[in-house]
């Protein structure tokens, strides 16, 4: 699914309009339609309505749901909000049929106007949408602080109303929805997790809009689909054995920290990949025989891996996991980055150490996945004043020094070199556990061994491990989940994707 900016979504309407072809005023008919069938299937015991209406095309949305409402025998009530005089065509077609229907409309104006909002009430958000192109302030202002000192369940129409699309919100004021029902696709301020609090479950509606124009658009950021994992994840070959599937080699562990080298090798060998050679400290050695018996052990330290010579022989190569921070450790990854000449997946203790001698980064492999949690980030390259700035910089570091960037988050973001941005939609907050990232690290390793692309590889890595989640937070609930329950889980992951239904 691609992400497109507010102005794309306004050529996206056009586009149907004209090529339909369509009227606008019937694509408010639909997207009034639609969202009656989800207030009906979700809201049915409710009866009361207080539906908040801007001047424009979003607004001329709520006029249709209260029209439509009112029809069901609900009480309606209605709230004008801004001057009349510069409402949208469709807006006035819209209040001159409620008018009609004798549906009482009130408008607000000032603060004194501001109507009692009854405990029992159910709150249409339809003032502002994507064309909201300034903070909102004066009547708006108040009526989006009035709507949110309220208790009631607040369900707001395409974006909540203040929400900027395509940038921060910064520390001004938007609706606090309980739901938003938006249309056709994804916005960009919803996957972003500085606005979680504004936009609270986001249900997605057809509203007929043509799907010519999605694949013909371009877009820099999309969110990968299971329609997307099937063609990326691979069936096997009958007549294959283990050497086609890749030998991986994993530099990782030191002493007190084995348990991110399991979890890492675990997640790389349930991934698919044909042999796995654990680059490990002595002191880790039957940890991993035992654990882990699947996986080969070679010994390259006491406490801490002091050589890498892994150079031959390896498909693909991940470090950092359990790794620790010593000073040798500078001139181990300057000699696996100058001597490895594949793309290496580099995660936790790697980075951190990459983070304190940034001239490493001249010195990575092209197209090698950097695997950062955001304080990592901001180790890596620097703080940003908000979320959308930092998909920026990732954005800008990936093409500067050609490499994959995945920014591990509740919808994880891969930055690629050509400038294109992917956003995750699996994943629950029960990973936010310790182990998880080294679990994926190790998954994007395997895949990559068995000849996934490194785009392939961390996109089908990232869904892959966030579904696994998901199937492992159904069987144990988000707070019982522990970093170890997602390898189990990663086969039932694939089976999904590669699931032809």
């Amino acid at each position: 699914m691609k992400i497109f900016s507010a102005a794309q979504f306004r050529k996206w309407d056009q586009y149907t309009i004209t090529h339909k072809p369509i009227l606008s005023a019937d694509l408010m008919e639909n997207a009034g339609k639609a969202c009656l069938a989800w207030l009906e299937k979700n809201m049915g015991n409710e009866d009361h309505f207080i539906v908040f209406c801007g001047v424009g095309n979003n607004g001329g949305d709520g006029l249709v749901i209260a029209r439509m409402l009112h029809l069901r025998q609900c009480t309606v009530e209605v709230y004008v909000v801004g001057n009349y005089d510069k409402c949208t065509n469709d807006f006035s077609s819209n209040y001159d049929r409620l008018q009609d229907d004798e549906i009482s409309i009130a408008h607000i104006d000032s603060i004194g106007q501001l109507p009692n909002i009854a405990g029992d009430a159910v709150i249409i958000d339809a003032i502002f949408g994507t064309g909201l192109n300034k903070p909102a302030e004066g009547i708006h202002l108040e009526v989006i602080n009035h709507i949110n000192r309220s208790s009631a369940i607040v369900i707001s129409i395409d974006m909540p109303s203040g929400l900027p699309a395509d940038q921060s919100l910064g520390k001004h004021s938007c609706i606090r929805a309980t739901h938003t029902l938006s249309f056709q696709a994804y916005k960009k301020a919803f996957l972003v997790s500085e606005n979680a609090g504004f936009t609270g479950k986001v249900h997605l509606l057809d509203i007929g809009l043509l799907p010519e124009f999605e694949k013909q658009e371009i877009a820099v950021y999309e969110l990968p689909d299971r329609e997307m994992m099937h063609y990326i994840v691979w069936q096997r070959n009958e007549h294959t054995h283990k050497g086609d599937y890749g030998h991986v080699a994993l530099v990782s562990g030191s002493k007190g920290l084995m348990g991110a080298t399991v979890l890492m090798a675990k997640g790389c060998l349930r991934s698919g990949v044909g042999k796995l050679t654990c680059m490990i400290p002595e002191c880790g050695y039957d940890i991993m025989q035992i654990s882990t018996p699947e996986a080969m052990a070679k010994i390259c330290g006491e406490e801490h891996i002091k050589s890498g010579n892994v150079y031959d022989g390896f498909d693909a190569l991940g470090i950092g996991p359990g790794l620790g921070i010593f000073e040798s450790h500078v001139a181990l990854l300057q000699e696996i980055f100058l001597n490895f000449k594949k793309p290496i997946v580099i995660d936790a203790d790697a980075l951190n150490i990459i983070a304190r001698h940034n001239y490493l980064l001249e010195v990575i492999p092209a197209s090698s996945i950097l695997t950062p949690h955001h304080r990592e980030f901001e180790r890596l390259f620097g703080k940003s004043a908000n979320n959308f700035e930092q998909i920026q910089l990732a954005l800008t570091n990936a093409a500067k020094y050609k490499l994959f960037i995945i920014l591990k988050g509740h919808h994880t973001f891969i930055a690629c070199p050509n400038g294109k941005g992917y956003f995750n939609s699996t994943g629950n907050a029960g990973m936010a556990t310790g182990g998880s990232g080294d679990v994926l690290a190790g998954m994007i390793t395997g895949l990559l061994a068995q000849g996934y692309s490194p785009k392939e590889a961390s996109i089908a890595g990232v869904y892959l491990h966030g579904l696994a989640g998901d199937l492992a937070a159904a069987d144990h609930s988000e707070q019982a989940l522990i970093a170890g329950d997602i390898p189990e889980w990663i086969g039932k992951a694939i089976l999904q994707v590669q699931d032809e239904e």
